[in-house]
């Protein structure tokens, strides 16, 4: 979504990063509460995660607001963006991969170390996603996926989905506080994913998983060449 608002809407990356954010938490709220219905969160992941996350969103919002945004928080912020977007495309390229990677790492990642890491990740997602929107989704699922491989599936996209929402929020209050939402846009976008949501549901059900991944991971490439070498 970042990219489209940038290279589509020509927004300036803190405003289409703000959007963003608030774009995901909003459109994340109603998968959150469906998972939760269903009993697929693990909400001690989801604490831990968040007590790394929300922390580190608000050191770093706290730092752009200080910082101001001027030409070098703006080439900062597009490369904090592309970074995110190749590591995304990575992760979704090697998906099959992680689940195996997991369970090799299990002899280092012990139960003892865990939530210590899983802290860590919490960290390391706040601060992504603050600087780029971009972090919540793929890249969070799969650093669940390492640190807990014999987690069932289900359980892993529900927590990570309910991590995804409070922290995209707080990251989006803070993007709003510096002026970086274009709320219009916002409610247009919002009022459009409902019968995207709907089309894509239905796409995925003829689609080859593979071919879908393979898609996905060449745009995310594309975009990110677009701005990292803008």
């Amino acid at each position: 979504m970042t990219p489209l608002l940038i290279s589509v809407f020509n927004l300036e990356k803190a405003v289409a990063i703000g959007t963003d954010l608030w774009f995901a938490g909003l459109t994340k709220v109603s998968g959150s509460i469906a998972h939760h219905r269903e009993g697929h969160v693990d909400y001690h992941i989801v604490k831990k995660l968040l007590m790394g996350s929300i922390p580190m969103t608000i050191a770093t919002m706290v730092y752009m607001h200080l910082v101001g945004l001027s030409k070098r928080s703006d080439s900062t912020l597009a490369y904090a963006l592309g970074v995110a977007l190749v590591l995304t495309a990575i992760t979704v390229a090697f998906r099959p991969v992680w689940f195996k990677v997991g369970i090799w790492l299990e002899k280092y990642i012990t139960r003892e170390r865990r939530p210590l890491l899983t802290v860590l990740c919490g960290a390391i997602l706040g601060v992504m996603v603050s600087l780029s929107s971009i972090g919540a989704g793929a890249l969070g699922a799969t650093m669940i996926l390492l640190l807990y491989p014999r987690l069932d599936m289900k359980r892993l996209v529900g927590s990570d989905i309910a991590h995804a929402v409070p922290l995209t929020i707080v990251a989006g209050i803070g993007h709003a506080s510096l002026g970086n939402v274009h709320w219009a846009l916002l409610l247009e976008l919002l009022l459009g994913s409902l019968p995207g949501i709907w089309i894509g549901a239905k796409l995925t059900k003829h689609l080859p998983e593979t071919i879908t991944r393979f898609a996905l991971c060449i745009c995310l490439l594309l975009a990110a060449k677009k701005i990292l070498l803008a």
